[in-house]
């Protein structure tokens, strides 16, 4: 029997050496049972409560194509400590037909799963709250209770023995750049013009990144933000945000808490700024907020205001490209913090034409269709021999259950009494007719590609098209779009001096190339009318590529004076 063991240690364990104790005690106890080691699988530092890790991924991705029985760990809480994932890891490995050992409960059963779910849920729970009250009581100590901010160091000192956590010192260098912010502020100068000046300069920003206008203007209810930031006139604020994982990313979303949860100390020793350049700098935002909010350049709404909004990138530094003026699009980059060279610009009706009538005439080009058929088929083989292996595992699960119930039967006509094995009978009876039920819902393959799929495909790009000429049907047209294209990439042509003006160069081509990124199985999808949303077990939409091509290969959106054969990089 193959055996894959997994190890974990989380941050309220920074002990290395745990990885090691872990796997050593496994590798022990798969020894004794006589199991082989097919692989062994760890996260270094990494919390229970989520699965966004790089080796519990590669134990699920190995465990689901069939390249072990078992999976062996230390105990239940190193998989995780959630219940819903360790429910859906149970359910996941059970229809593979891979069991779940570990030394502190052994064999995994849905008893464990309920059981002991519900515990380490709860200690999650109460470890969130002890660690929020060991803050409180730094916070009332004067001590610093989250990160390091810019233009402060960590002071560490030994006091009776053990080493001091929490003290911050001014870090001078830092804190005259922050001063100089102020000053900037106050004096007129725009949150983009003053990260632009230090930009220019080479002054590394907080964690040695770039300054952008969002780092120094922030949001003021937040707190975040240079300009917002109460430590840089000694008072430290606490509490002012809470953190929740949004369960279907994982991820952590900050919530602003009510102001009577806020907790503030007075530390002036960590005074950076005067009072009076403090009291300057938020009258001066009290004045432009307004107009910024007008202008719709901060707090602006969540929908996208324009058709490809957010997807537009510079090819040159990888930033956005960004609204500059009422129709044009300029690289964030070079606009607002200073540190691209491709100034040129383009305007965004033209961006929007020429991507659609790429996406109508271009995509499906037949040289490129036929390299596409060719490489979805290999990708798709692929996946379906996992696909199916979960579906042999099944099948050889309900051999083993059939073996099993004709011994039961067996041993009843030797004397055994029917009472002694009646619930293993009827148990393996119900889990025969779940896995049967799997079976019978698997669906069969559908056709990979219709012979027409390239003018289908038009068909429903150019509808796409006309539906945002109509007011009743533009928002929901966008959207379908949007969701075909993953990027939008503007580079300036060869030859062409970023610097310049934009529009057309002399020979009349477009100055700025468009190169469009997107998922192209998704594009398919839309041709052939799929009905369903493209689920984990939907193999007909799992392939990703760059639209236009296999093998990486870029498609490049024509120009309005370019001819329509060419495009192909």
């Amino acid at each position: 029997m193959k055996v894959g063991i997994y190890a974990r240690y989380s941050s309220d364990n920074q002990r290395e050496a745990s990885i090691a104790d872990q796997l050593r005690i496994c590798r022990t106890f798969a020894e004794r049972q006589g199991w082989t080691i097919s692989d062994e699988y760890s996260d270094h530092a990494v919390s229970g409560a989520t699965l966004l890790r790089p080796g519990f991924q590669a134990l699920m991705r190995d465990a689901l194509n069939r390249r072990f029985d078992v999976v062996l760990a230390e105990s239940l809480d190193r998989f995780s400590r959630d219940q819903e994932d360790t429910a859906g890891l149970f359910k996941r490995l059970t229809f593979a037909g891979v069991n779940i050992v570990t030394l502190a409960e052994g064999d995994i059963t849905h008893l464990h799963i309920g059981f002991k779910g519900t515990m380490n849920a709860l200690f999650l729970k109460d470890l969130a709250e002890k660690t929020h009250r060991g803050l409180r009581g730094r916070i009332e100590d004067g001590k610093s209770a989250g990160g390091l901010c810019y233009g402060y160091r960590v002071v560490r000192a030994l006091t009776g023995g053990n080493v001091t956590t929490g003290e911050r010192e001014i870090e001078p260098t830092e804190a005259a750049i922050v001063e100089r912010i102020f000053r900037d502020f106050v004096a007129g100068v725009s949150p983009k013009q003053i990260a632009k000046n230090l930009n220019r300069e080479r002054i590394a920003g907080p964690f040695g990144g770039a300054w952008s206008p969002s780092t120094i203007y922030g949001n003021a209810k937040r707190g975040t933000g240079i300009l917002n930031n109460e430590l840089y006139v000694g008072r430290l604020v606490w509490n002012r945000l809470r953190y929740v994982k949004n369960p279907d990313t994982g991820k952590r979303v900050s919530r602003l808490n009510p102001t009577s949860e806020w907790m503030s100390r007075e530390v002036p020793q960590l005074r950076i700024v005067p009072d009076d350049i403090w009291t300057a700098a938020k009258s001066r935002q009290q004045h432009t907020r307004p107009a910024v909010k007008t202008a719709g350049a901060i707090g602006a709404a969540k929908r996208p205001q324009y058709l490809f909004s957010g997807l537009t990138k510079c090819g040159v530094c990888g930033a956005g490209f960004i609204m500059a003026g009422r129709n044009r699009l300029a690289c964030f980059g070079a606009r607002d913090q200073g540190r691209c060279d491709n100034h040129l610009t383009i305007r965004r009706d033209e961006v929007e034409a020429r991507v659609l009538n790429a996406l109508q005439e271009k995509l499906l080009r037949q040289d490129l269709f036929e390299e596409f058929c060719k490489e979805f088929t290999r990708e798709m083989n692929r996946l379906r021999m996992g696909h199916r292996a979960g579906l042999s595992a099944a099948e050889r699960e309900i051999e083993r259950i059939e073996a099993r119930r004709k011994k039961l039967v067996e041993s009843i006509m030797e004397g055994v009494p029917a009472s002694e094995v009646k619930d293993e009978l009827n148990a393996n009876a119900a889990r025969r007719e779940e896995l049967k039920a799997t079976l019978v819902a698997a669906d069969a393959p559908p056709p990979l590609l219709h012979p027409e799929m390239a003018g289908l495909y038009r068909q429903k790009v150019t509808a796409l098209a006309e539906a945002l000429e109509h007011s009743e049907t533009r928002t929901e047209a966008s959207e379908a779009l949007r969701g075909l294209i993953d990027a939008i990439v503007l580079t300036p042509n060869q030859g062409e001096p970023p610097s310049r003006a934009g529009g057309e160069s002399r020979s009349g081509e477009p100055r700025l190339r468009i190169e469009l990124k997107g998922n192209l199985a998704a594009m398919l999808g839309a041709a052939q009318n799929a009905k369903r949303s493209p689920e984990t077990g939907d193999l007909s939409l799992q392939v990703v590529m760059v639209a236009g091509a296999c093998n990486q290969q870029y498609w490049r959106a024509p120009g309005p004076h370019r001819s329509r054969s060419s495009g192909q990089k």
